[in-house]
């Protein structure tokens, strides 16, 4: 951001050149030199000159990078200076009232460096705060300023800081910042400070005082960059204080003076576009009367850019501030230009060659949240990239606007980098009652173009094995749609039963995604199962088979309010599953299952998210729960159950002591999770039953407790779990133990 400023008074810059001319002529060749500076100095003008108000900084600062342990550490010209704002010359002037002074020592006002200088403390607090790079308060004053001149003091022998070159280690102590209405300062200081940087190692005086001749240009930076351009900053060092542990204290005392305002402010060329958008009139919130905050005017700037490109103006350009700063008034004036760019409404679709081997216009037409006559939106334009990288077809999208050459329409372009389409993936878990399992898939994303992917799939556990095909079509008919199909066999070999099935299912969804988590989610979809279940049957003392054919239609609908998908922090999800089901086993009969889960996420500070859950689930019907198929009835116990418990091992029991099932269930969990950085601990404690009516009683209720272990990788939660069961029924072991990827609920 640019900006200008007015120099000094026109007395206090004669005051200057003659404070020049007496160190060369004398004391006899400056009573003529007086009268000439006297009579001269209402001759003197000040132009008004723009200065950058360079101040205008992002709105996250980088740290200054760790400088090498060479023997001069950074200059200041390697900090980043467009973060901050420039260094002001000050002229140096001597008042003629208090006498010339001949005898004091002049302050070499030509060093470039301290080096080796001892740092004296702080004068009296009514003296002026304005001091070189020693700390040593120089015998003059700010131009423009009317505080009178003071010359060097002598430091007290105890408290001179003698430069032996022996390196001790030092605190940073800033005064005077209740004064300052600068959000963040000492933030900002900490990370770009040489200071801070360096005093956790040992440093010598010559050392120290580089770095605090670059932190007091620091200081000043910030402070103009919040519109406090007479700011005097004071940089000395002192012995330690008590209890300091023989630290040096580096002090800066900090006077920031009056804080510079706005006196007009000015858009050039945005009365065009209000003419067709009139809330462009507000969208720059500095006004009148406002401090030359650099961080408000960018922040502004900003906002008033995208408000133009929400409002119909795709090739707008806001230029970069310019303020005129008068130091005499403590005000400035702020300009900045628009170029409006003509309104425009959204036109076509255009894509470049490559981008067509993966999709057509029409596809992305059907994506896009816009129609051809719309408004022109940058944030639509933003969201259909976003979409188009969700697909996962592309490794990197390029969605810009472009004159369709007619005076009213943007065409979107769209350039895209294919992605590889194929993918292998695997998974391993193990848990208790489920045994250990691993799983792989291949992939092919877009199959069936645009977006239609086919996954094979393989199962090989300890207890399950299982293999099959297929089929997704994202994007179906309209945005987020999922149009899916699949068939599969499997085989079961659990406590409960054990099923050989073959299935075939095929739905419609509107699901969150990695990118996209949506509030509402819904699905609707067919299932036809063979199936050859052994099982306990008729309260049976040997297990038979019994061969079922089922025809089930499941709907589902869930609001989701958490911050994340796959780890919330805070929020709630409420969902409800329907399913209607037509069975033929020795005749045929009919039943709905129905279940409700809902959870809760509250956090505790910014490491401890404290989670709960309730499950329950009823099988609604006439038919009694030994005739339903074992597959299809409930269970409790597992690491997504129960923990503590084996898998669907809470419930009524067989001659064998395993578990049946049931029609009704009720389960609840509480936890806490607790995180470490990338580690995480979670104590937890579940609950749950299962009944043989259609409503779940609780009595008998099953207890289990336990920790686990979670490691937060880039894709998300690994868990471990380990729980123990409080009140277990016969055959219940007494530790169970859960690994999977994702929270347990």
């Amino acid at each position: 951001m640019r900006g200008a400023s007015t120099g000094g008074n026109p007395e206090s810059f004669a005051k200057g050149r003659l404070s020049r001319a007496l160190r060369r002529a004398g004391v006899a060749s400056a009573l003529a030199l007086i009268f000439i500076a006297a009579g001269g100095a209402h001759a003197q003008t000040a132009p008004a000159t723009k200065e950058p108000l360079s101040g205008a900084r992002p709105p996250v600062l980088q740290p200054v990078p760790s400088p090498a342990p060479a023997p001069q550490p950074p200059s200041l010209d390697q900090l980043p200076a467009t973060n901050l704002p420039p260094v002001r010359d000050e002229e140096f002037s001597l008042d003629l009232d208090e006498g010339l002074n001949v005898g004091v020592a002049w302050p070499d006002l030509n060093a470039k460096d301290p080096g080796d200088q001892v740092a004296l403390p702080p004068a009296p607090p009514e003296e002026p705060m304005n001091a070189d790079a020693t700390g040593t308060p120089p015998a003059t004053q700010t131009a423009g300023t009317d505080a009178p001149d003071v010359a060097p003091q002598e430091t007290p022998a105890e408290q001179h800081i003698a430069d032996d070159g022996s390196e001790r280690r030092y605190r940073v102590v800033l005064n005077g910042l209740d004064t300052v209405a600068v959000d963040g300062f000492r933030t900002r200081f900490n990370s770009f400070s040489l200071l801070e940087e360096g005093k956790g190692k040992a440093a010598n005086i010559a050392q120290i005082n580089r770095r605090m001749k670059a932190d007091s240009d620091l200081i000043e930076r910030i402070l103009r960059a919040d519109g406090y351009y007479d700011a005097r900053i004071r940089p000395s060092v002192l012995p330690p204080d008590n209890g300091a542990n023989g630290k040096l204290r580096i002090t800066f005392d900090i006077r920031a003076g009056t804080r510079y305002t706005l006196k007009s402010v000015d858009l050039p060329g945005l009365a065009e576009a209000a003419g067709r958008a009139p809330s462009l009139r507000t969208a720059f919130p500095v006004n009148v009367g406002d401090p030359v905050d650099a961080d408000d005017i960018t922040a502004a700037r900003t906002q008033l850019a995208v408000a133009l490109g929400e409002t119909g103006f795709p090739f707008a350009k806001v230029q970069e501030p310019e303020v005129t700063i008068d130091h005499e008034i403590q005000q400035g004036d702020l300009v900045v230009a628009v170029a409006p760019g003509g309104y425009r409404t959204f036109g076509n679709i255009v894509l470049d060659p490559t981008s067509r081997r993966v999709f057509t216009a029409r596809h992305l037409t059907r994506i896009a949240r816009f129609d051809r006559g719309d408004v022109f939106q940058v944030s639509d334009v933003e969201d259909l990239r976003r979409a188009i990288v969700a697909t996962g077809l592309v490794s990197s999208a390029t969605v810009k606007p472009q004159d369709a050459g007619d005076g009213e329409h943007a065409d979107i372009a769209v350039s895209l980098a294919p992605a590889k389409m194929r993918t292998i993936a695997g998974e391993i878990g193990y848990g208790t009652g489920e045994g250990a399992r691993v799983e792989a898939s291949w992939q092919h994303r877009n199959f069936f173009p645009p977006e239609g992917s086919i996954t094979v799939r393989g199962l090989l556990g300890t207890r399950e094995q299982a293999a099959g095909v297929s089929y997704r079509k994202n994007n179906f008919l309209r945005r987020d749609n999922v149009l899916s199909s699949a068939i599969a066999i499997r085989k079961q070999r659990f406590n409960a039963y054990d099923a050989s099935t073959i299935s075939l299912t095929a739905g419609i969804e509107r699901q969150s995604n990695i990118i996209y988590h949506k509030k509402w989610s819904w699905s609707a979809g067919i299932e036809i199962l063979g199936s050859r279940e052994r099982a306990f049957y008729d309260n049976s003392i040997t297990a038979t088979n019994r061969d079922y054919l089922i025809v089930a239609l499941p709907v589902s609908v869930t609001y989701d309010s958490t911050d994340d998908w796959l780890d919330p922090k805070k929020g709630f999800r409420l969902g409800g599953r329907l399913s209607p089901e037509a069975a033929r086993q020795n005749g045929n009969f009919t039943y709905t299952r129905t279940q409700v889960d809902g959870s809760v996420y509250v956090p505790f500070g910014e490491k401890i998210v404290v989670a709960s859950r309730v499950r329950l689930g009823s099988i609604l019907g006439g038919v009694s729960s030994d005739r339903i198929a074992p597959t299809r009835r409930y269970y409790a116990g597992g690491g997504a159950s129960v923990r503590g418990y084996g898998y669907q091992a809470i419930g009524p029991r067989d001659p064998d002591n395993d578990p049946v099932g049931g029609k009704s269930l009720a389960e609840f969990s509480l936890e806490a999770r607790i995180r470490f950085g990338t580690f995480g601990v979670v104590p937890f404690i579940d609950a749950g039953n299962i009944s043989t009516g259609f409503l779940p009683r609780l009595d008998n209720v099953r207890v289990g407790a336990g920790v686990g272990l979670r490691y937060y990788s880039s894709f998300g939660p690994i868990r471990i779990d380990v729980g123990t069961p409080i009140n277990p029924q016969k055959g219940d072991g007494r530790i169970a133990v859960y690994v999977s990827l994702g929270q347990a609920f």
